[in-house]
This record gives C-alpha cells, sequence and structure tokens, in this order.
C-alpha cells in the first residue's frame, strides 16, 4: 500500500504516518520507483497505536510492546492477546490509581466546605517536603 492509501484508511494525515515509521512503530519499503510501500498489516499496527494512545499509553511504551511482535511478518492472534494482557496489567494498575485519586478528590472538592483541617491534600508549613518534591500524596496514591 502506498502512504497515502495507509493515510486515506486510517484517517490519519500522510505525514503522522512519517512520524510513526520515524518512531519505529511501522516500517515500509521502497518498490523501484524509491516509494514507500507499506504491508496490509499496518493498518492493525496504527489502529493499535491510536487505541493505545487514547488509554494513555505513550509511544515509547507501544515501541517496546512492538518489539515483542515478529518483525517482518504478520503478527498472529497469539501475538495480539499476548501484547493485550500485556497492557491489560499496566491499564489496572492505572484504573485502580485513578479511581484512588478520584475518591481522594471527592472528600475535598465536593465537600464544599473549603475548610484546610479536613483537607487530604493540605500541608501546613511544608511538611511534606521532607518527603520529595512534587504533589508526594498524589504520587503515593
Amino acid at each position: 500500500m502506498s502512504v497515502g492509501q495507509v493515510a486515506k484508511r486510517c484517517g490519519m494525515k500522510v505525514s503522522a504516518i512519517h512520524f510513526y515509521e520515524q518512531k519505529g512503530l511501522i516500517k515500509s519499503w521502497r518498490n523501484p520507483g524509491n516509494q514507500r510501500r507499506y504491508p496490509r498489516d499496518v493498518i492493525r499496527r496504527i489502529s493499535l497505536i491510536k487505541a493505545a494512545q487514547q488509554l494513555g499509553i505513550s509511544l515509547d511504551e507501544i515501541r517496546l510492546a512492538f518489539a515483542n511482535l515478529p518483525n517482518g511478518t504478520t503478527a498472529t492472534k497469539q501475538d495480539w492477546i499476548n501484547l493485550s494482557n500485556q497492557w491489560k496489567q499496566t491499564l489496572t494498575l492505572w484504573i485502580a490509581k485513578m479511581q484512588k485519586l478520584k475518591d481522594s478528590l471527592e472528600g475535598c472538592l465536593g465537600c464544599g466546605c473549603l475548610s484546610m483541617q479536613n483537607c487530604p491534600l493540605y500541608n501546613p508549613d511544608d511538611i511534606l517536603g521532607e518527603q520529595g518534591p512534587g504533589p508526594v500524596l498524589l504520587i503515593k496514591i
């Protein structure tokens, strides 16, 4: 497939396809006319990249996961299952962390009292500064 065909099929700009290739997420080869050509399974990879990004998975994490897929051949159903299971674990931990954060914020932001005595994020005299930089209570969640 040409880069234009891939871009149209995936609903993306050609520059995004080139960007993914530059990042090592997809591969092409050159035909005798020196034009890029992509295998049909690149559509599946790009679809997975887009879905993973919507879930908050970084391009670096995606590239690392793709490194476990066969190079130069189409990934099998089992390859995709293995990749899916790897991300399920990551997403399960992330969801638990976000739920805990949500529950912590509801007590403070949802109460409406603006009481600094009851806020779990309150930090009198910067006592949390001894535990390190940044939002140390949120990092521990």
